[in-house]
C-alpha cells in the first residue's frame, strides 16, 4: 500500500458504504457458524428466536466487530471490505499507519454510530475530510488505497 501522502484522495462515501456492507456480511456469517447449533434449536419458535438474537448474540456480535475492526485496521490499515473496494485507514495527523490504541478507538466509535441510528456515520456528508463519528474517535482518515 502506498505511504506518498502527495497521491492521498479521500475514499468516497460510496466506497465506504460497500466496505461496511461486506464487513458486516462477514462479521454476521462468522456470528451464524459459531452460534448456529444455538439457532437451529430455536429456530421453530420465533419469541425464542428473537430472545436469542437480542440477549445472547448482542454481547458476542459487538466484541467480534470491535476485535476485527481493530485488528484488520491496525494491522493492516483496512478490513476485507476496505481491501475489496480499495481503500484504507490512516492516521489523520500523521498520514501513516494507525496506531494499536486509535484502532480500537475507531472500533469502539464505529459501534456507537451503529448504536445511535447510524449518527455517527452521516456526520462523514457534512465535513471536509468525511470524517465520521468513529474516524474523530480513532483520529483516522479513509483514503483510496
Amino acid at each position: 500500500m502506498q505511504n506518498n501522502s502527495d497521491n492521498l484522495q479521500l475514499a468516497s462515501m460510496r466506497s465506504r458504504a460497500l466496505a461496511y456492507v461486506i464487513d458486516d456480511f462477514l462479521v454476521t456469517i462468522i456470528i451464524m457458524m459459531i452460534f448456529w447449533g444455538d439457532i437451529l434449536s430455536v429456530s421453530h419458535d420465533m419469541d425464542a428466536l428473537m430472545y436469542l438474537l437480542k440477549a445472547e448474540l448482542a454481547f458476542p456480535l459487538i466484541m467480534l466487530k470491535i476485535i476485527y475492526q481493530t485488528f484488520f485496521v491496525w494491522y493492516y490499515g483496512a478490513t476485507i471490505g476496505k481491501i475489496v473496494v480499495k481503500i484504507r485507514v490512516i492516521d489523520a495527523n500523521e498520514w501513516g499507519r494507525v496506531s494499536m490504541f486509535s484502532s480500537f478507538l475507531r472500533a469502539v466509535g464505529r459501534i456507537f454510530s451503529e448504536m445511535f441510528f447510524y449518527i455517527g456515520f452521516l456526520i462523514g456528508f457534512f465535513n471536509n475530510g468525511r470524517k465520521t463519528f468513529h474516524d474523530i474517535t480513532g483520529r483516522s482518515l479513509v483514503v483510496n488505497a
